[in-house]
């Protein structure tokens, strides 16, 4: 409850503040005609190139992206791709690799203790490439000419900062899976809310509809249309998956946490990022998480041995305050 409510009363503002800044991030580079091959054979070098070995696992198209696992020599991870737009296959791609390459990097014996800690744990590892690599101004300075060597009729006149700006912009909606970086803790929030209520008998199931358009318009300002584009929207509750969506927002919390000591420990970070070079920022990685499996007892036990304190959201504040405020010169 402490985590949440300090990321909710910094978000609300800061997105208010965000979508009140006269200057906003121009998101053309995002559109235009993208084969879908072409768009799987640019998400391939691009994982290979972070760590996903292609060697123990593949690559494949679905509906809904996903990873499985079967052992650390069979890792495989899907995507979704639109012929209309880049971005959300791309970065589906990296999200996904980062759980692959977690799996690939636990300790290769069948037992339980080697096995991930967590969903916490294995969303942080998962959003750690997604947005602290993946959507870095770094990694687009590297990530650019690969780009438009894929589409190069459609890219010809547009920065590495374009794309930087273009794959960050901030727009509320409606559907958790499609929101930006920037909104998205809220919609876990209004999700987390809703059912601790539930099960501490405080609402009742019918009046769940109406509770959720009452908390998107007052954390997001939208106004739900449909209990389709609203409560209904995710497969967790039916399948009685009570509790799993506060692993998102822990997972982005604990990303920004070994984000922020990952480039203490690796000064030179962001330039190795902005060069594709990788290694080394996937082994710290290796080093104080993928390796330990599940002998730590839980995630703040893990992050006090290994970085020398429990789960602190400070380092997801800061990171997002400062990128959007920036991005968007408010």
């Amino acid at each position: 409850d402490e985590i949440f409510q300090r990321i909710q009363e910094s978000l609300v503002p800061l997105i208010s503040k965000v979508l009140a800044s006269p200057y906003k991030p121009c998101t053309k580079p995002l559109h235009g005609h993208f084969p879908v091959e072409k768009q799987k054979e640019m998400g391939q070098k691009i994982v290979k190139a972070i760590g996903f070995h292609e060697d123990f696992g593949r690559i494949d198209v679905s509906v809904h992206p996903f990873t499985s696992s079967s052992s650390t020599y069979d890792v495989r991870i899907t995507s979704r791709f639109s012929e209309n737009e880049w971005k959300e296959g791309l970065i589906g791609t990296i999200h996904e690799a980062g759980h692959a390459i977690y799996e690939q990097n636990l300790k290769p014996s069948v037992l339980q203790i080697d096995s991930a800690l967590s969903m916490g744990t294995h969303e942080s590892q998962s959003l750690f490439w997604e947005r602290h690599i993946g959507k870095s101004k770094e990694f687009w300075q590297w990530a650019t000419p690969l780009l438009k060597a894929s589409f190069e009729e459609e890219f010809e006149s547009y920065s590495p900062e374009d794309f930087y700006e273009a794959i960050n912009g901030v727009s509320p909606g409606f559907i958790r899976v499609e929101a930006d970086e920037l909104t998205y803790p809220l919609h876990v929030i209004v999700r987390y809310h809703i059912e601790k209520d539930v099960v501490d008998g405080k609402l009742d199931v019918k009046d769940i509809p109406k509770r959720w358009n009452d908390d998107m318009a007052s954390f997001l300002n939208v106004v739900v249309p449909s209990d389709t584009l609203g409560c209904l929207q995710d497969v967790h509750w039916s399948a009685m998956a009570i509790g799993y969506f506060p692993t998102y927002l822990i997972g982005s919390s604990t990303a920004a946490q070994l984000a922020h000591y990952c480039a203490k420990d690796i000064p030179d970070m962001k330039e190795l990022v902005a060069r594709g070079e990788f290694s080394t920022i996937r082994e710290w990685l290796t080093d104080k998480v993928h390796r330990h499996g599940m002998r730590y007892k839980s995630l703040d036990d893990l992050l006090e041995a290994q970085l020398g304190e429990k789960l602190n959201p400070q380092y997801f504040i800061d990171y997002i305050t400062d990128k959007y405020t920036t991005i968007n010169r408010c």
